[in-house]
């Protein structure tokens, strides 16, 4: 069988996908990862990647065409951070428009058996619709995405009229929510929440347990870029002053400006989330799906300072269930940051969720039931 993946050209979008492709590779099945420019980085998976649309770059693209066709539903986007869903689903649905036509030629090109696409890249349902293949959505979190597919193939009317196809139906939608953070979908196909942080290495002193509460820490590869590192400062202020060890995972980020670190906090660059929180009593971050899903896989209480995009549901999600807490920076404290390590009704929780997320079909388990359709 062949399963083509499509994406946004984001790792936290690419990521996601790949337990489920390295299990189809390792069933015998052929796969091949398909993206716009700032794809390749999902080739330190050994999978196979192909640029659909050389010289089109996704944030670009969006930007430029919102700005001559949406600037209202631009302007809400940039308000919210990207916050607001229902307006921001729409202006990606500009970027699939420009990127159909190449995944239809890739299509063409490759001949896959099934499509599997990201839930922010429909480009993918059009092309399999086009090439009479089923398709299935591949949701990366806690949002129900039913309505936001809605509202993109709505304004993909356009494409649908050039490539000649009805409105189509992805044949079912892989979830990785756990179903006590997230209701079922009618054609949900549960999977299990496997982490996939490149290729990188752990540092030995990370991969063995701290004499101490290990707080593993994390803003993500994309908001710091944006937003600087001013939240980071007030962290750090807040970690001095408790007892525990705090690990920056930062990847490329320079932090050099927030000056000498305190004793206790110790900053490391691409490593990966998966094997440090493994080692950790209790994790911050910036709210992406897979770092939060990572963290309740392994069943340890979270502190979520969401900032924008679907972030900010991931962690209404986990607060919700009570396994983790939500703040701002101006919130965090010495107090907090000694709440999530010490809570036993969070750390109850999120044992509670690792267990379920343990009893979830695994990638394999997924793959083999995908054969079927071929």
């Amino acid at each position: 069988m062949r399963v083509l993946f499509a994406g946004v050209p984001a790792i936290g979008h690419l990521f996601p996908l790949v337990p489920l492709a390295a299990a189809l590779h390792a069933r015998g099945n052929e796969v091949l990862f398909g993206s716009l420019d700032g794809g390749e980085v999902v080739t330190s998976s050994g999978l196979p990647f192909v640029n659909a649309c050389p010289g089109l770059d996704w944030r670009t693209e969006l930007r430029r065409r919102a700005a001559k066709e949406r600037p209202d539903l631009l302007a809400r986007t940039v308000e919210t951070n990207s916050g607001d869903r229902e307006v921001f689903v729409r202006l990606a649905a500009l970027v699939n428009d420009s990127a159909v036509e190449s995944f239809v030629d890739l299509g063409r090109c490759w001949r896959p058996d099934v499509i599997v696409y990201d839930y922010l890249f429909p480009a993918g349902l059009l092309a399999a619709a086009k090439l009479g293949v089923p398709a299935l959505q591949f949701d990366l979190g806690f949002i129900r995405t039913g309505h936001l597919r809605d509202l993109m193939l709505a304004d993909l009317a356009p494409a649908l009229d050039r490539l000649g196809i009805d409105v189509p139906s992805p044949l079912g939608v892989l979830d990785i929510a756990p179903r006590s953070m997230a209701p079922a979908q009618e054609d949900g196909w549960p999977i299990r929440p496997v982490a996939f942080n490149g290729v990188s290495t752990l540092p030995a002193w990370l991969a063995s347990r701290a004499d101490r509460p290990r707080v593993a820490v994390t803003l993500g590869t994309v908001p710091p870029k944006v937003d600087g590192l001013s939240r980071l400062d007030h962290l750090i202020a807040a970690a001095a002053e408790v007892d525990a060890e705090f690990v920056l995972v930062m990847g490329k980020i320079d932090i050099s400006t927030l000056g000498e670190l305190p004793a206790n906090v110790r900053a490391v660059g691409w490593v990966p989330w998966d094997g440090v929180v493994a080692g950790s009593d209790a994790t911050i971050h910036h709210g992406g799906g897979g770092t939060a899903l990572t963290t309740l896989a392994h069943g340890v209480p979270q502190l979520i300072l969401p900032d924008g995009s679907d972030r900010y549901a991931n962690a209404d999600a986990v607060h919700a269930r009570g396994a983790g807490l939500r703040a701002v920076a101006e919130d965090l404290s010495p107090a907090l940051l000694t709440r999530v390590l010490t809570d036993e009704k969070l750390r109850l929780a999120s044992r509670e969720v690792a267990a379920e997320i343990a009893a979830m079909p695994t990638p394999p388990d997924v793959a083999a039931h995908l054969e079927s359709l071929a």
